[in-house]
């Protein structure tokens, strides 16, 4: 990254799941921790407690967690310069991932922003806030919260390519996209990560996950408990009551025992919520938990 210090405390946790290389320059955690959170509600302005904040980021690195997603649109900017006054100069070992597609507008709308001009800046805008020189990955976030808008991609990631050659962005990933949009992608320039929403009960992208997983791609789900009905949450508590865990808890690890490919990017602004998701990095379902879990999707 632009700036490191050596940290000799990164160490157990999140090692416990075990890591992901991307490329050969750039291994991960799969337990990773998502930033969006440390704006304030909504993901717009602020911080309520930027103490807090800040904290959470410590605990992040004390944990041994060496990928944070995040992106210039949440706040927007204040994550970012909420990172950088947290963590920099930031630790060798640990690899900052963020996206670009979209801006904030005045009513805390998220327009698409996909323009290469509108690209070049958020590069920009990322690399400032965060105190980088060039950052390890960008991702394309091309489709909405919850599913992709289906269309070529060809411009925007050609544009981001392009930034990759003058040497501002490592590596190029994408989020929010189908299939056809990632061989788009790969015929343009190499990607080694996907974002796409998924989690045990919603389950479009199997396919998907297990393709790159073919590939050495790395496939991170967001909204681990997005869009579960009643029903699904009810067995999904279940098996968290008998286990003595948390609901999350359970739904991580079912996540990261579903593809070696999976990293995770749990979100909170609450070191100790922080905590307890971590430890789902350590806990092994048992072939009974994921069969009742498994049920959940029909």
């Amino acid at each position: 990254m632009g700036s490191h210090s050596t940290n000799k405390h990164i160490n157990q946790p999140a090692a416990a799941a075990g890591t992901f290389t991307m490329t050969k320059d750039l291994t991960v955690t799969r337990m990773g921790y998502g930033a969006m959170q440390l704006a304030g509600p909504h993901v717009f302005g602020p911080p309520a407690d930027r103490d807090a904040a800040i904290a959470v980021l410590h605990e992040v690195v004390k944990l041994g967690i060496t990928h944070i997603d995040t992106s210039d649109f949440y706040g927007p900017h204040f994550t970012n310069q909420i990172i950088k006054e947290a963590l920099y100069p930031y630790p060798d070992s640990l690899h900052i991932v963020t996206k670009v597609g979209a801006f904030r507008d005045a009513e805390g709308g998220w327009p698409q922003a996909l323009a290469p001009e509108q690209l070049r800046q958020a590069v920009f805008d990322n690399l400032e806030n965060l105190g980088l020189d060039t950052l390890d990955v960008v991702n394309l976030r091309v489709g909405g919260f919850d599913s992709p808008t289906p269309g070529s991609i060809a411009e925007p990631f050609t544009a981001l390519a392009q930034l990759q050659k003058e040497g501002l962005i490592k590596h190029l990933g994408l989020s929010t996209v189908t299939a056809e949009q990632i061989a788009e992608a790969r015929s343009i320039a190499l990607i080694v990560c996907v974002q796409n929403f998924y989690n045990l009960a919603h389950r479009v992208d199997d396919d998907l996950i297990d393709a790159l997983a073919a590939q050495g791609i790395a496939y991170v789900p967001y909204f681990p408990l997005g869009g579960f009905s009643p029903l699904q949450s009810h067995k999904l508590a279940s098996v968290a009551s008998r286990l003595s865990v948390t609901p999350m808890v359970v739904a991580l690890a079912w996540l990261l025992q579903r593809s070696p490919n999976i990293l995770l990017i749990p979100g909170t602004s609450s070191v100790a919520h922080l905590r307890d998701n971590v430890t789902a990095a350590a806990l092994t379902l048992s072939e009974e938990d994921l069969n009742e879990l498994n049920s959940v999707v029909s």
